[in-house]
């Protein structure tokens, strides 16, 4: 992939017939008619950026901790995937929890890294956690205008580093995912059951709405155990909803 940002189209377009290339994660926006597809491959070379961000670029893996406040996004897709794929243990906190104690081991020191959005940066109810590195991660189209002293732009710091995927030791199931110490082999065995109960099968292509599900565990894990694409959207407008299950050949709502 180029080192460039994916690129947007509109919303209203019909979408085209899946193909064996068709997008893993699409991401729409009612709000502003942004919609970003990537493939799994597409996906994996952003992950291998942010891994390399975390790797190269601070100098973290196996044993450090990472603080996401995001929101269901295909950055965030690639923040999470990036962290886990060199053993970094992700702290996950949905804008529900702002304001919240975080009760976990070391939650009372920094984090190694920390990612959040603008919005909840500036949000009086959220207690944003200290982190030795710190990102802002923009949830529209382009590097953000606006970066305060001492955060970085995660856009543009992330294609600094290739998109190649990298040489790091295997993950064993047996390490702490999170900093509570759920293992990657327990996350795994919860996505596969939480895609039970979603009904969700190989070839699925699930419609999830933003506003409603958070947990990364149901929009990305689940329906990746399994074999399922998504379509993230975020300011979904019900009146277009029967058109988009129709046009993205969406076969489960969440």
């Amino acid at each position: 992939m180029p080192a460039s940002l994916p690129v947007t189209v509109d919303i209203t377009a019909p979408a085209a017939p899946q193909k064996r290339d068709s997008p893993l994660l699409t991401y729409h926006d009612d709000a502003t008619g942004e919609r970003i597809d990537l493939t799994a491959s597409e996906l994996g070379e952003w992950a291998a950026r942010s891994a390399g961000l975390l790797r190269e670029g601070c100098g973290l893996g196996a044993g450090d901790r990472a603080a996401v406040l995001l929101p269901p996004h295909w950055r965030t897709a690639a923040v999470v995937l990036g962290a886990w794929s060199i053993g970094v243990a992700v702290s996950f906190r949905p804008r529900a929890t702002a304001g919240l104690p975080v009760l976990e081991p070391g939650g009372d020191r920094p984090y190694d890294a920390v990612f959040v959005t603008p919005e909840r940066l500036d949000d009086w109810l959220e207690d944003v956690p200290a982190g030795t590195h710190r990102y802002l991660v923009g949830t529209g189209f382009g590097p953000l205008a606006d970066v305060p002293v001492g955060w970085l732009d995660w856009d543009a710091e992330v294609l600094r580093h290739t998109d190649a995927p990298p040489d790091y030791a295997g993950i064993r199931p047996s390490q702490a995912a999170t900093p509570d110490g759920t293992s990657y082999g327990a996350y795994g065995r919860v996505a596969a059951e939480v895609a039970q109960q979603l009904d969700l099968r190989a070839g699925d292509r699930l419609l999830v709405d933003t506003a409603e599900h958070e947990q990364p565990l149901k929009w990305l894990l689940a329906p990746l155990a399994v074999g399922a694409s998504v379509v993230l959207c975020a300011n979904l407008d019900p009146a277009r909803l029967d058109a988009r299950i129709a046009a993205e050949h969406v076969t489960r709502v969440l």
